[in-house]
């Protein structure tokens, strides 16, 4: 049986994982430790009442613990652990942290010194990743795709560059029908997994290609609600290989100062600006400081 305080004194911090769906999910284990801790940190008191009735366990003990009050609230919750009590940290589902508050938690109780122990069990990203049937030698997981397109264009060409070919985000019900086809106009060769309400009695999931997947949204008729989250698996070939630099970015820097008689600022626009560079902007400015090194 874990223990609710450490040895000086101090209760213990736990980070809890709850069913992203189907209560039946609750581990033995999270429900022995909500039950005996003092206080549970809740995202949502409203959500969170909803699951500790069905699983038995009295909500008075529950305080918020959201992305609007988490700075602030740390110090009070820091507080009742270095006073003896412990604390158990959930979200409205799954995993916390994973694009869920309580980082800042975590981040005090290490410089306080607090033990924290981590009590595993669902989180929607490995749960989709797991009945993807794509290859997760290696994934990233990038939480909720970005809403703005010049983001999205940043998201894409980091993938296109990587070295990884699968990738799992959140998204919204509202937003889903968009992200999937920004893969579409983009014309990304790649196959998805869209899993949406994952673990619940109407849980779906859409496979295929940008196009497919839309298509079958759109048969569904109704799908602006519930939670989703999709898997990419980028094709191989769409992946750019990575380039060996055959000038380097000094050389480059240099000869666009003479041809252009400007200075290093503006000659790292211009090498920036041609498409046969093969440099980053950080990379050219690292390079005009070893220039100004050398030369003055």
């Amino acid at each position: 049986m874990d223990k609710m305080q450490t040895e000086n004194g101090c209760g213990v911090l736990f980070i809890v994982a709850t069913p992203i769906g189907n209560a039946r999910d609750m581990s033995p284990r999270g429900m022995d430790i909500l039950e005996r801790a003092d206080v549970i940190a809740a995202e949502d008191t409203r959500r969170s009442v909803v699951l500790l009735n069905k699983l038995g366990i009295r909500a008075g003990k529950l305080a918020s613990n959201h992305k609007f009050n988490e700075h602030g609230k740390a110090r009070y919750f820091i507080d009742l652990l270095k006073a003896g009590q412990s604390v158990a940290v959930i979200t409205d589902a799954g995993t916390p942290c994973i694009s869920d508050p309580g980082n800042e938690l975590i981040r005090c109780a290490i410089a306080e010194g607090i033990r924290i122990v981590g009590v595993p069990g669902a989180c929607a990203a490995v749960t989709a990743l797991s009945v993807s049937g794509f290859d997760l030698s290696a994934f990233v997981f990038r939480g909720f795709f970005p809403r703005e397109n010049a983001d999205r264009g940043r998201l894409l060409d980091q993938m296109r560059r990587g070295a990884v070919r699968t990738y799992v985000f959140y998204e919204s019900p509202k937003r889903v029908m968009d992200a999937v086809e920004y893969f579409l106009r983009e014309a990304v060769p790649c196959q998805m997994c869209l899993c949406n309400d994952l673990t619940k009695l109407h849980e779906t999931a859409f496979r295929g290609t940008p196009g497919e997947v839309r298509d079958q949204l759109l048969a569904k008729g109704e799908f602006e609600k519930g939670e989703f989250c999709l898997v990419v698996e980028l094709s191989e070939e769409y992946l750019a290989p990575r380039q060996e630099h055959v000038v380097s970015a000094e050389a480059l820097l240099v000869d666009a100062m003479v041809r252009e008689a400007c200075r290093a600022k503006d000659a790292i626009k211009k090498v920036l600006a041609d498409e046969a560079n093969t440099y980053s902007k950080n990379e050219l400015y690292a390079a005009s400081l070893r220039l100004k090194e050398l030369f003055g």
